[in-house]
């Protein structure tokens, strides 16, 4: 028993030392970094793009590459929660006030409050999210998990298979390993018709991660007890707790965060100009009186 031991933690001391190797392979090929992309490329996120190609350094710096390449131009460290408060008016997607059992970011997403039709919108305000969930990790934790709630879905308020493939295309070559779990909460019949059109763009490992789970059979009930607490857990996936978006309140959390953001990227903000250009988008909106 003892050897048995032995062996398996010299086994895993040389995993983690080859692993090592790998790393620092991936450095060495990308080359010269600075500014952002030196920023972003720490070791953690040459794990995260190694794990994603299956520790393969010539396919993990070729899609390293095309991420920073889509950040410099995308610069999804620069979106502000003023430019995209109007996508989330309704809650449709915001970050939960609670962590899983694992301590990790919870995004919340509501397809049937979709409130708007464009799809590059959409696509910025989730990536905005995202982006912010990353930077609310706890210290030793560099995954989130999502939960959907399809309360008043119908294909009509959902978003387009087209800016559902772009967000997954996003998702799985720009946040590799950013995704522990997805659960999709008692989905009807009728999102089967746009998951099969979807999920043909989703790879292995990311659809493994998908969780069809319903609220009158045990195994889901026993699966979301595993991941969260039921206290804390809105009612709406099975928790004793209540789901309420407050979208003021909401948007002075993502405005102090904007300042951190900036400080984490180096940029210079204030938080009253980021309130302000809030106040300003909605005085704009509002009807005249």
């Amino acid at each position: 028993m003892y050897l048995l031991r032995r062996h398996s933690q010299t086994h895993q001391e040389n995993d983690s030392s080859q692993k090592d190797v790998k790393v620092s392979e991936l450095r060495a090929a990308l080359g010269p970094l600075s500014g952002r992309s030196l920023k972003f490329c720490t070791d953690a996120c040459l794990r995260r793009y190694l794990e994603a190609r299956n520790w393969n350094v010539d396919k993990a710096k070729k899609m390293l590459e095309e991420t920073l390449k889509w950040r410099s131009t995308y610069k999804p460290e620069e979106i502000r929660w003023h430019e995209v408060a109007h996508e989330g008016e309704t809650g449709k997607v915001s970050r939960a006030d609670f962590h899983d059992r694992d301590g990790r970011t919870v995004l919340i997403m509501r397809p049937g409050m979709q409130n708007t039709t464009s799809g590059e919108d959409n696509v910025r305000h989730l990536v905005y999210l995202l982006e912010n969930s990353i930077l609310n990790l706890p210290e030793n934790q560099e995954q989130m998990s999502w939960l959907i709630d399809f309360t008043g879905f119908s294909l009509n308020t959902n978003v387009t298979v087209k800016t559902a493939r772009d967000i997954i295309y996003i998702l799985q070559n720009h946040y590799p390993e950013r995704l522990a779990v997805v659960f999709l909460y008692s989905p009807p019949r009728i999102f089967q018709a746009f998951w099969k059109a979807v999920k043909y763009f989703v790879d292995t490992k990311t659809s493994q991660k998908v969780k069809f789970v319903y609220p009158k059979i045990k195994d889901s009930i026993e699966l979301m007890k595993t991941f969260f607490d039921i206290e804390n857990l809105p009612s709406e996936f099975g928790g004793k707790a209540t789901l309420k978006y407050d979208h003021e309140e909401f948007s002075r959390l993502m405005a102090q965060d904007d300042v951190k953001t900036a400080k984490f990227w180096g940029f210079d903000e204030k938080p009253n100009h980021i309130m302000d250009a809030i106040e300003e988008r909605k005085r704009i909106a509002s009807p005249a009186s």
